[in-house]
């Protein structure tokens, strides 16, 4: 592969989209049980910070303080879905997005641990803490063409492919297993499912730690890559945003929430060529996406219909 075709700031692009659609994952999980959280950027805030300080201040392995980032995430997920059990709707999507505000206020004012507003710096990044180990055995990225901070970047970039497509694969995966069919059912009647004998309890509060979990994912892997956090990376714009992505690209499905993430964090560099305008023509699509299409993107019935004309189709 030729040097010129990896651009460092284009894989830190690909980079925060590919965490952008661990996030749209992760809404679409809580989403499959007809459960609108507001939650996950503070879900993604515990993930980041358990992450950040685990490495700089206890010096745990990278991989070890992204997997207790999420396992705290996750745990956080299922203290706050169960009391939320009793609320629906708007009400759902309030709790949890001043459960989100708390998360983050603590961050501000704990200064003692999270370094207040100042937020936490020097966080190991995973492409040079890998360029490092590498070159203790004698690599350099000269030897494959690369220069440092190019090796750096697509190191990041590949981590985050990986992770993200064994994520998508796992919950594509579980759409077909009799816990998305449960998930569905609650989604289209949570009171037809339990009268079908569907424990709705338990899986409200699994879908509700899994999309933390995965919220929490990524924000440790933000953490990581970035190498700076603060309690600004984790407003309630966050969320509303990560909120926007299944929204646009089509809650219904997961693929549904994939495609609004890549396509809402690739629009705005896009429209830098009318760097003056961009915000509104962002805002302006938005707007008439919810006019003309509001069930999204991607829609299950015509993904249903475009299958079985292929399935008629073949010989």
């Amino acid at each position: 592969m030729p040097v010129e075709w990896l651009n460092p700031y284009h894989l830190q692009v690909g980079s925060f989209l590919l965490i952008n659609v661990l996030l749209g994952v992760s809404i679409y999980i809580t989403l499959s049980t007809g459960q609108l959280s507001l939650g996950n950027a503070g879900f993604m805030c515990i993930g980041a910070y358990t992450a950040a300080l685990l490495s700089t201040k206890c010096g745990l392995p990278i991989p070890a303080g992204i997997a207790l980032g999420a396992v705290l995430a996750g745990s956080a997920g299922v203290l706050v879905g169960l009391p939320s059990l009793r609320l629906s709707g708007v009400y759902l999507a309030i709790a949890t997005l001043g459960f989100g505000e708390v998360i983050r206020a603590v961050a501000v004012n704990w200064e003692t641990l999270t370094g207040g507003a100042v937020g936490v710096a020097a966080v190991p990044q995973m492409g040079r803490v890998l360029l490092a180990n590498l070159a203790d055995a004698g690599f350099a990225p000269g030897d494959a063409g690369l220069r440092p901070n190019q090796f750096i970047a697509l190191s990041v970039f590949l981590i985050l492919l990986a992770v993200t497509a064994l994520v998508i694969a796992f919950f594509l995966r579980l759409d077909r297993t009799r816990v998305g069919r449960a998930y569905a059912a609650i989604r289209l009647d949570e009171k037809a499912a339990e009268a079908m004998g569907i424990p709705v309890t338990y899986y409200k509060v699994l879908a509700f730690s899994q999309g933390a979990m995965v919220s929490g994912l990524a924000g440790a892997l933000f953490a990581h890559s970035t190498s700076y956090i603060s309690p600004e990376d984790f407003t309630y714009h966050r969320a509303v945003e990560i909120l926007v992505y299944a929204v646009f690209g089509g809650s219904g499905h997961l693929l549904g929430s994939v495609f609004g993430a890549a396509a809402l964090t690739l629009l705005p560099e896009a429209l830098r060529f009318v760097s003056d305008y961009r915000h509104m023509l962002y805002g302006l699509l938005l707007v008439l996406m919810m006019i003309y299409r509001p069930q999204g993107v991607i829609d299950p019935p015509l993904l249903r219909r475009l299958h079985r004309a292929r399935a008629e189709e073949a010989p």
